[in-house]
């Protein structure tokens, strides 16, 4: 079964949509409405405005306290695309996987087969998930207009004034390029393996609910950084919260307890003699967070 895309939000730049292959029903996409927007603290803003109202959107209609982010960076999934969300179009977009107590299946089991052997979600299942979340982001954004403005797109809950910001700053493209230390908020980028780079905010922030839109910039950029030796043409990534146990989902239920927000970046080539995913599954943090 390949379903429409089913557009369930939209914000002034990105917008929430279902996938055309949905793999669990916390499977979610956000995605640029207009390919040719150039990323800036403002759309850095309403990103982070959208994935808040996500979170809250899918906390109260599936009970999810975990989530995890996986996208591709100058990289379309080939083939089997085993690890990662087949590609749904050249549009940046950005795969959100909710995690709860009840779930049926998980990400990682169903990342770990070739992309034909997935088995999607029945529609009539999403009917009923979808027409509540299409619900309570439409409430919550509702509610976010009427609070107090000025606040960044980055508060924990969607419903606590947040609201996308304009700020003066040169626009830059899909993809960013990189960029000089000052004035832009400082990354730690370290290598962790043969074209494997962990990419983390030095505010340590844990959850992406508490980056600001001008770390989620420089996050970008410095991605964007990252050489491209050997071969490579682009990156496979998944974002890691970090947090403290026990404090459930505050932010701290994500795949890196007591640690900071981590983006794994995996160099990817058509060439490859192996797909790098599979290392990077075994990664206990990694594990954790999908599986």
């Amino acid at each position: 079964m390949v379903l429409s895309r089913r557009l369930l939000f939209r914000s002034g730049i990105w917008e929430i949509a279902r996938p055309r292959h949905p793999l669990t029903t916390g499977h979610v996409l956000i995605r640029l409405s207009d390919p040719s927007t150039e990323f800036t603290e403002t759309s850095a803003a309403d990103w982070l405005f959208c994935h808040n109202l996500l979170r809250a959107a899918l906390d109260e209609v599936l009970g999810a306290k975990r989530f995890t982010v996986m996208f591709a960076h100058r990289w379309h999934p080939l083939g089997a695309a085993v690890g990662e969300p087949v590609a749904e179009s050249s549009t940046p977009t950005f795969h959100l996987f909710a995690r709860w107590g009840s779930e049926s299946t998980t990400p990682g089991l169903q990342l770990a087969l070739p992309a034909h052997h997935r088995i999607p979600v029945p529609e009539d299942i999403l009917d009923i998930v979808d027409a509540r979340l299409r619900e309570s982001l439409q409430l919550s954004a509702a509610n976010v207009a009427k609070a107090p403005t000025g606040q960044v797109g980055s508060a924990p809950s969607a419903t606590s004034g947040v609201v996308p910001v304009q700020v003066p700053l040169p626009p830059v493209a899909f993809p960013p390029a990189p960029f000089p230390p000052a004035p832009f908020p400082r990354v730690a980028t370290v290598d962790a393996a043969r074209h494997h780079s962990v990419i983390e905010p030095a505010s340590g922030a844990a959850a992406i609910s508490a980056v600001l839109p001008g770390e989620l910039v420089a996050l970008g950029r410095a991605l964007g950084a990252l050489p491209l030796t050997s071969g490579l043409t682009g990156f496979s990534c998944v974002a890691i919260e970090g947090g403290d146990p026990g404090e459930g989902g505050n932010p701290g239920e994500g795949g890196n307890p007591g640690s900071t927000l981590r983006i794994h970046a995996v160099g990817r080539s058509a060439a490859e003699e192996a797909n790098p995913m599979v290392d990077l599954f075994n990664l206990p943090e990694v594990s954790f967070a999908l599986l």
